[in-house]
């Protein structure tokens, strides 16, 4: 056996026997109760933390049986002061109560890292709640401040697309005039001031239409132009997000962080819509943890990941509207999938062997079809940093020329583990015969028929 060969083996083994933890520590889960039928917190919580790898949770309220239930484990909760509590809220001695009984009790034994104050306030058409909401995000923060609690947990407050008066293209994005000086610049020098990022609910879903539905689901399209740029779009929430950014940028917060607080796709609607069954929903929640992950960005974003919450844990059988409104969910009440989108962890698909499991192509960071017969590897999904880190520098041990994923290098942007251990791992693939089994590197890998290849940085 080669010297070569040895080597390629061990290392196999040692990545091997690193555990999937996560995607990074960016992507989460809405966990909506409005259903009479979910399982207790405390076997919901325990199955997130044994089951999936998902470590951030969205709560819609602080509910205190949830809170307890998240105790011990480490994973990341944000919650909600809900609409109806914001005027009182402004005072500060409500917002000090409001502290002392939902946050004290159960920090730091439960990982709080935010508090929303309400959920699209701005859309909602009630004067006294936007008037209310910065002085009440305020009041709230000078509460956490009095428990030295201000640098573990942040304020901030999630915004639908309804707060943009223009969005395509996404250079035009602008607020909505009258909230943009009123309540918004106040609100954003808040969220800078406490550096506490810019919330959004981007839905490709709702915004899409059976013309444009390839552009939603990150599949392959003619895109869409923007004469301002230059830029073409090769998906909708790249412009729906470039959007917000623009509108930012036009009042001079271009630095803020844009958390990406809800988005989804249903699995069951009515008839009529389209795209709406388990396959597709499964299609864009995979693609889009793929595309937020991969530090690709957006035009007007470049080189950036997004925390992102998918939305929603649970089918949440009570809530009003169409069908597909109590058909977001990853999981039945039972806690079986819908559908598969690679958050399982190992142990648990084996208890779920009947899912559906769609075949979808990975993201293509670049508008590039592939061609012929050629196939890559790249980063599984939840492929850990420090498991790609090891495959990198294993590769580049072994004398791969690693000088495009090198500063200054074709390939060094986007600076990120992910971005360099994809072209490294590549490298590898290609240099060894394009074999399935030298893309597996302990599970880490996987072989795509789309070129990754982006401007100069060719694979």
């Amino acid at each position: 056996m080669g010297t070569t060969l040895v080597h390629v083996i061990s290392a196999l083994l040692l990545v091997a026997s690193v555990n999937i933890q996560g995607i990074e520590g960016t992507i989460g889960v809405n966990y909506g109760t409005v259903a009479d039928n979910l399982p207790p917190p405390a076997e919901v919580a325990h199955f997130l933390l044994e089951n999936t790898i998902i470590n951030r949770v969205r709560l819609f309220d602080a509910n205190p049986e949830i809170l307890e239930a998240f105790a011990h484990t480490g994973i990341a909760i944000t919650l909600t002061v809900p609409n109806n509590e914001i005027p009182q809220l402004t005072n500060l001695s409500f917002a000090q109560q409001w502290v002392t009984a939902n946050i004290t009790p159960h920090f730091p034994a439960t990982n709080i890292v935010r508090i929303l104050v309400g959920n699209e306030v701005v859309s909602s058409a009630s004067k006294l709640l936007i008037t209310s909401l910065v002085p009440a995000m305020q009041t709230l923060h000078t509460a956490l401040v009095a428990e030295s609690l201000d640098h573990r947990i942040k304020v901030s407050t999630p915004h639908s697309l309804g707060i943009l008066s223009s969005s395509s293209p996404p250079s035009s994005g602008k607020f909505r005039q009258g909230y943009d000086t009123h309540v918004l610049k106040p609100l954003l020098s808040f969220l800078r001031a406490t550096d506490s990022p810019f919330l959004v609910n981007p839905y490709p879903f709702f915004g899409c239409s059976a013309d444009t539905l390839d552009y939603a689901l990150f599949r392959p399209n003619s895109g869409a132009f923007d004469d301002d740029t230059k830029f073409t779009y090769t998906n909708m929430l790249d412009g729906q997000l470039d959007a917000v950014f623009s509108a930012l940028k036009l009042l001079d917060f271009s630095d803020l962080e844009i958390v990406i607080a809800e988005t989804g796709w249903p699995s069951k609607g009515d008839a009529g819509q389209v795209g709406v069954d388990a396959d597709t929903a499964a299609e864009y929640n995979r693609k889009l943890m793929q595309h937020v992950t991969s530090g690709v960005g957006t035009p007007l974003m470049p080189n950036r990941t997004f925390e992102t919450y998918i939305f929603a844990l649970f089918n949440e059988d009570l809530k009003p509207g169409p069908t597909c409104e109590r058909n977001f969910g990853l999981f039945q009440p039972d806690m079986t999938p819908v559908y598969d989108i690679g958050i399982l962890r190992p142990t648990a698909k084996a208890n779920f062997p009947s899912y559906p499991t769609p075949q979808a192509a990975p993201v293509n960071p670049s508008p590039i079809p592939a061609s012929g017969a050629k196939r890559w590897c790249l980063p599984e999904t939840g492929a850990k940093e420090d498991a790609l880190q090891k495959n990198l520098d294993y590769i580049c041990g072994l004398g791969m020329d690693c000088k495009p994923i090198q500063e200054g290098g074709a390939c060094y942007l986007p600076n990120t583990v992910r971005g360099h251990a994809a072209y490294a791992m590549n490298a590898y693939y290609q240099a060894t015969g394009r074999n399935d089994y030298a893309c597996d590197f302990g599970g880490t890998g996987a072989i795509t028929k789309s070129d990754p290849s982006y401007g100069n940085c060719k694979y």
